[in-house]
């Protein structure tokens, strides 16, 4: 009967003691990450490198970071558990713990960065803001031309941010003879070719006859993150490259007078007139562009 009531009683401890454990102080691990993956549970608050654990309301939440929030300037979402003040997350007298400013956990001071400073530090289709180092879903309606308020990879078509059109044509198909394109808006920081369109077809002193000339109008920019801005003369244009439909590169500043260059926003954006050569009883025309780490676009001209 004594054995009997020890082992109640030593369960009765271990309970207790697994239940301090589990409460303890509310004190939380922050862990470390770059992708949803990284995280048990879950996501990446990729720009403080920490994992968010999300929740439904409060009361999921430890009382040291007791909102429970969607994460601002996040594209998730699923709420998550953030601090608000740096004294809920001290814990006890001797605690350091400070509420990141950007990972909305209690951390040490410095643990983690300070916030973006460029978009490019920030996922696709999310723009910084410098001031806050706080990443947030870029613009959606916008006013102007070329990338105005948008995301690095789109532009400012009428009103509306639009993501820059994929290369379909041959000129960018590998099945078909093209080249592989291998822009990608998070990770690549070239100019953007936004616009390709028509100007004319006939006959130009471009051409020797008894060619003909299909010359179209581009429009480019330069990322406003980037301190690069595009050349006073096209000369100068930074790896502007013409894809044929065989996948042929060509440099494409030759094709451009230098009359017919212009840029604006304090170089930021640029636009050009492009001069194909072609047979005379030639009726279309597949162009295919980029500039060196810029996107891939193509260019459909009729006669």
């Amino acid at each position: 009967m004594q054995l009997r009531k020890m082992m109640v009683m030593l369960a009765a401890v271990s309970s207790m003691s697994l239940a301090l454990t589990a409460c303890g102080d509310d004190a939380t691990t922050v862990d470390s990450c770059t992708s949803d993956t990284d995280c048990s549970s879950g996501f990446c608050n990729t720009t403080a490198g920490v994992c968010m654990e999300t929740c439904e309301s409060a009361a999921d939440c430890p009382d040291s970071e007791k909102e429970c929030a969607v994460l601002s300037g996040s594209s998730k979402t699923q709420k998550v558990c953030q601090c608000k003040t740096d004294e809920l997350c001290k814990t006890d007298d001797s605690s350091t713990l400070v509420c990141g400013t950007v990972s909305k956990r209690c951390e040490e001071p410095g643990s983690t960065p300070a916030g973006c400073t460029k978009d490019t530090d920030c996922g696709a289709n999310n723009t910084c803001d410098e001031a806050t180092g706080v990443c947030s879903p870029a613009a959606t309606n916008c006013s102007g031309e070329g990338q105005a308020a948008c995301a690095y990879g789109s532009f400012c078509g009428g009103t509306t941010c639009t993501a820059v059109p994929a290369p379909t044509c041959d000129n960018f198909t590998p099945s078909k003879g093209g080249k592989q394109p291998v822009w990608n808006a998070s990770t690549s920081t070239g100019p953007i070719i936004y616009s390709v369109t028509k100007v004319s077809v006939g006959a130009d002193s471009f051409c020797t006859s008894p060619s003909i000339t299909f010359k179209a109008q581009v429009k480019a920019y330069i990322d406003s993150d980037s301190s690069a801005t595009f050349p006073a003369q096209s000369s100068g244009l930074p790896g502007l490259l013409y894809v044929t439909v065989d996948g042929q590169e060509q440099s494409g500043i030759n094709l451009i007078r230098p009359s017919q260059y212009s840029t604006s926003n304090a170089g930021k954006t640029a636009q050009f007139t492009m001069n194909f050569c072609r047979p005379a009883d030639a009726t279309t025309l597949s162009i295919g562009l980029y500039f060196t780490g810029g996107n891939e676009i193509c260019g459909q001209i009729t006669k």
